[in-house]
């Protein structure tokens, strides 16, 4: 991601700040910066107060918090498939059925292994129980009074 800010003239003087971020996410760092930056500019005869940086911060924390709990959701999730059998949609006219072998994470990104193939788990459109032989199946008793 490129950000680059609106280019400032003061007194014949131009400047111009730039930060590349590829990964197409803020991340820590890039809050800090742009925090930095926020203070280095800020009003002097109206400054931010430490509240408000406070509470920026613990958003930050608590958005950095949940986007871990849904990675880590999203690799639960994708192994509690292993041995199920999956219909994934490959593209708009295609699909495949397989049993899922393993799971791989791609770029912090879980995939499921089918058929030698890795697949989002976004493409899977139905799932079918493993089906265990060894499994007791229910049985119900009654008792007469």
């Amino acid at each position: 991601m490129q950000v680059t800010s609106a280019t400032t003239a003061t007194g014949g003087i131009t400047s111009t700040d730039s930060v590349t971020n590829n990964s197409q996410a803020l991340n820590q760092q890039d809050f800090l910066q742009l925090l930095v930056s926020q203070m280095e500019n800020q009003d002097p005869m109206n400054p931010q107060s430490d509240t408000d940086m406070a509470a920026q911060m613990a958003q930050f924390t608590s958005l950095t918090q949940s986007s871990a709990m849904s990675a880590s959701l999203a690799m639960m999730q994708a192994n509690s498939l292993i041995g199920s059998t999956v219909t994934l949609q490959v593209d708009p006219k295609t699909t495949a059925t397989g049993a899922v072998q393993g799971v791989v994470l791609q770029n912090g990104t879980p995939e499921i292994l089918v058929n030698g193939t890795t697949y989002l788990l976004s493409q899977v459109t139905a799932v079918a129980p493993t089906t265990a032989s060894s499994t007791p199946s229910p049985t119900t008793s009654t008792t007469a009074n």
